[in-house]
């Protein structure tokens, strides 16, 4: 009962996204099963502190990432916290839980060349479905946008005066992300083949699927997947990637790290510096490459301490 006015809760007063809320439901939901099997508990609102590290234990032993399990913590860190606000609870087990220690882990992202050959000589086709998987990934690269908010796209949400989209990110939260007179074309290439493969189509969405269809996110995942698999070897190849492609290349390029943090719709700077990596691992390999104590192959011999005279002689 209290999971699904929880749910109910982040649905219309945080407006989280459907992809949010499949996530906290997916989350909660393992919790439950975890209480069920091991403490045969069928209520998640009456687990204690020590069940909740129990189930931190379980996850670490199915290797699962700390970054996951930092994220099913943190649901369940919002899930108490609604109950203690409705006082449907009496006290936060979560106050006597500490997550994980989490690992650093740099952001993968797709090299500058490898995004000029996909965009300069991957052939697309000429129809509406090859034009549309090229914009798919050409706004998501350009703008930094995350898959939801490529899918809520509206036509009306383009600004060609202005030459901005009006972006409805988490939370509802709206900014508005430059574009290039490049998309421009490139949209306005589209737009007509849109209208000419769905004459009579009512939906808004500025990308739709080939049956004239808002995009789904499986589907926005297949065309990253694929046409990123024809440029780099990269284990992760999502629309995540080419989000944390757009930020590093313009951290790299000398964007200030506020600006980058507006472009993306980052509630906090702390999310956005981890984009700075790239621009540090750059002058590390210059400094190896150019100090003359940096590590290299052709290093100084190693220095061998001398032996007093006694030991010598011995």
């Amino acid at each position: 009962m209290h999971k699904e006015t929880f749910v109910q809760y982040l649905k219309y007063e945080k407006r989280a996204s459907e992809h949010t809320l499949l996530a906290y439901e997916t989350d909660l939901n393992q919790f439950s099963d975890f209480l069920k099997q091991t403490y045969d508990l069928t209520s998640i609102s009456k687990a204690d502190a020590s069940q909740i590290r129990a189930w931190t234990v379980h996850l670490l032993t199915q290797d699962i990432s700390t970054n996951t399990i930092h994220r099913k913590l943190a649901t369940l860190k919002s899930y108490f916290k609604f109950l203690r606000y409705r006082e449907l609870i009496k006290r936060d087990p979560m106050q006597k839980v500490i997550a994980p220690k989490k690992g650093k882990r740099l952001p993968t992202f797709i090299h500058e060349n490898h995004l000029h050959q996909l965009f300069d000589e991957v052939d697309f086709g000429t129809g509406f479905k090859g034009q549309r998987n090229r914009l798919v990934l050409e706004i998501l690269y350009c703008t930094g946008m995350r898959r939801s908010e490529i899918i809520d796209l509206k036509l009306e949400n383009i600004d060609y005066a202005s030459r901005v989209f009006k972006v409805a990110g988490k939370g509802g939260k709206q900014r508005l992300v430059p574009f290039t007179a490049f998309l421009e074309r490139n949209i306005e290439a589209y737009l007509p083949l849109r209208a000419e493969a769905f004459p009579s189509v009512t939906i808004n969405n500025l990308l739709l699927t080939d049956r004239g269809k808002p995009l789904y996110p499986k589907l926005v995942y297949n065309i990253v997947h694929r046409y990123l698999s024809l440029v780099t070897t990269v284990e992760q190849r999502s629309p995540h990637v080419l989000r944390h492609s757009f930020a590093t290349h313009l951290s790299d390029n000398g964007a200030e790290l506020n600006a980058v943090k507006e472009l993306l719709g980052h509630s906090s700077l702390a999310a956005t510096q981890i984009y700075t990596h790239n621009t540090i691992e750059k002058l590390k390999k210059a400094y190896k490459q150019a100090h003359p104590k940096a590590e290299r192959k052709e290093s100084y011999p190693p220095i061998v301490a001398k032996k007093d005279d006694e030991d010598s002689q011995s």
